[in-house]
């Protein structure tokens, strides 16, 4: 029988509870922070974020975590090493609790993307903050969207104005008009300059931006997705025991890494190359005069630029 959501959100936060005991700094964000924080009703997964250099004893800590009576293994073959050489460097581990059509899924970030500051240092119990969250959601799906403003409400509800940085529905925006407004979030999102006065071009600019973060995501997706490819061939080949455990499966991923798997692409590629990419793909779609209105993202992939 699949486990319920109550369940599963108990052995996450014992999870992180435990981790925590370890002197892992780590935070579950994504869905399940949504659900937590009130502004979505479920989720199928749990994303946690964890500070890359604590990536070791966070593995030997699932290598001991069963549920249902079972241990987790890697999921699938593009998932990379749980090692801190490649968490520094923007990648992901992808973990399951079998079986799959009814167990747990654990997607593990080194480095939360698009967060423009450190996660760690404003936790909120056993999660990221609204903040890391809303920027984590500024994909390329249309789904995540509506999170990011509901998320941006929330923050505003809480009194933590940089929920105005997150708010993405143009008659909420609108609201902005009628508070003081901070110089500094003018500075970190031009569209807000449009809000304030009433500016009728505040739809456009706003759809602009919402289409540059859906092409910015696209540009990151396809850096790392060339990244990977020759190394998951090479961990399809090296066949493993169906009953491998997760210390064989980590050697494996690390052996195929250290040959074929760059630890930060995003780097090697160029953060100005990416966002040039994404502006010139934006220019194609939208008009040219709202290019003026997009904020400067470099500060949300400064992480990675090191």
């Amino acid at each position: 029988m699949p486990f319920s959501y109550a369940e599963l959100e108990q052995f996450y936060e014992g999870l992180v509870t435990r981790a925590r005991g370890r002197g892992v700094a780590c935070a579950i964000t994504s869905g399940m922070a949504c659900v937590a924080f009130g502004v979505s009703e479920a989720t199928k997964d749990c994303d946690l974020l964890c500070t890359p250099d604590s990536a070791s004893d966070l593995l030997g800590l699932l290598g001991e975590t069963t549920l249902g009576g079972r241990l987790p293994g890697y999921r699938g073959n593009l998932t990379p090493p749980l090692d801190a050489r490649w968490f520094h460097g923007g990648w992901t581990s992808h973990f399951v609790w079998p079986p799959a059509d009814s167990g747990a899924y654990l997607d593990i970030f080194g480095v939360a993307p698009r967060s423009s500051s450190p996660w760690e240092t404003e936790i909120q119990g056993f999660y990221a903050s609204p903040h890391t969250v809303a920027e984590m959601k500024r994909t390329n799906r249309d789904k995540d969207w509506p999170f990011v403003t509901a998320l941006g409400a929330r923050m505003i509800e809480m009194g933590d104005e940089r929920g105005w940085l997150h708010i993405y529905d143009e008659e909420l925006l609108r609201n902005f008009a009628d508070i003081k407004q901070p110089s500094h979030l003018l500075k970190r999102r031009p569209v807000l300059t449009l809000a304030a006065t009433s500016n009728p071009n505040l739809r456009a600019a706003l759809r602009a931006e919402i289409e540059y973060w859906h092409e910015l995501d696209t540009v990151r997706l396809k850096i790392y997705e060339n990244a990977v490819r020759r190394y998951m061939v090479e961990v399809r080949k090296s066949r493993l025991p169906p009953n491998a455990g997760l210390s064989a499966q980590h050697q494996l991923r690390v052996r195929c890494a250290e040959q074929y798997l760059p630890m930060n692409p995003l780097r090697d590629y160029g953060i100005t190359r990416m966002i040039s990419e994404a502006r010139e793909a934006l220019a194609q779609i939208i008009n040219p005069a709202a290019l003026a209105w997009l904020p400067n993202v470099r500060q949300h992939f400064k992480l990675l630029d090191a």
